[in-house]
């Protein structure tokens, strides 16, 4: 039995190191990479930045440590700007997707069998075909002579084109139509684990149905918003490729300020220092949500 055991206590602390390791091959270390770059100093070479440790005489370690990348960032007043409008359009762009995405995954949970299944299969779906190909879809459909302004136009909603195509709006379009399943999925998971009989008292009380929902069930879903909203916030506030084609020139995001300084300016050192900097604007609201997700769990148990 001893054996069975100490077998059985080994192999849960095998399972247990691998998310570790995982996390420290695909994240810890990239990230170190990273913020070795971000603290070098650039140069015209290949790769185009000075390394930070370098051997003296062959016995003598030296480190070179630039922080200049930094203070460049707080300096200038455009990087502060992109952090900014990207938290903003992220932020928007997420409660769009959970004001669209609650009532949708309600219905799939309150729907009966086989109808729930078909219309989960309907959400999945979109993931069926090519990321890329579904952003330059929303292309034709929301341009000037596009599907949707020839729709409203034949049914006589407007008398001229919208302008939508390249302004902030096809952005959120883009990015609540590409993260809506991410929404979709956390909220279902916590609405069908919904015990509907709370729904039933609360009836019984002369509640009325959008006070059983303020009272009862938004509250007892809420770590599924929690997460289907960290889901969808965390990619669309480094997202690159829906401003950058369904955007306008003055959509300014982190990601497109990313890719210049990488591919354009060929500046890793200062690209590297905005990429570390994204993530700690992103490790703040992380924490704050986790911190609130917590307290709502002690509070129910």
């Amino acid at each position: 039995m001893r054996v069975v055991r100490r077998l059985n206590t080994l192999r849960r602390d095998w399972l247990s190191w691998i998310p570790t390791v995982w996390l420290g091959v695909f994240f810890l270390i990239p990230f170190l990479v990273v913020l070795k770059i971000s603290l070098s100093e650039a140069t015209i070479a290949m790769p185009p930045y000075l390394p930070i440790f370098e051997w003296i005489e062959g016995s003598l370690l030296e480190i070179r440590l630039d922080f200049g990348n930094y203070l460049f960032l707080i300096d200038d007043p455009l990087y502060g700007a992109a952090y900014v409008e990207s938290v903003r359009i992220a932020l928007t762009a997420t409660i769009i997707t959970l004001l669209i995405g609650y009532p949708m995954a309600y219905v799939i949970a309150t729907a009966r069998e086989p109808r729930r299944t078909l219309l989960l299969l309907l959400v999945i779906l979109p993931f069926w075909t090519s990321f890329l190909l579904r952003v330059y879809a929303w292309i034709a459909i929301l341009k000037t002579n596009g599907l949707l302004n020839g729709l409203l136009m034949s049914l006589g909603v407007i008398s001229e084109p919208l302008v939508i195509l390249q302004t902030d709006v096809a952005v959120y379009i883009g990015i609540a139509y590409t993260y809506l399943p991410f929404m979709v999925l956390p909220l279902y998971a916590s609405l069908s684990k919904l015990d509907r009989t709370l729904l039933e008292a609360a009836e019984d009380l002369g509640a009325t149905p959008w006070i059983s929902f303020l009272t009862v069930t938004l509250p007892l879903t809420l770590p599924g918003v929690v997460a289907g909203s960290l889901l969808v916030f965390v990619p669309a506030i480094g997202e690159f490729v829906i401003p950058a084609l369904l955007g306008g020139n003055d959509t300014l995001m982190i990601g497109k300020v990313l890719w210049n300084e990488f591919f354009a300016n060929r500046d890793w050192p200062i690209a590297s220092a905005v990429a570390i900097m994204m993530l700690f604007v992103i490790v703040g609201p992380l924490m704050w949500l986790n911190r609130m997700n917590a307290q709502h769990e002690e509070a129910n148990s």
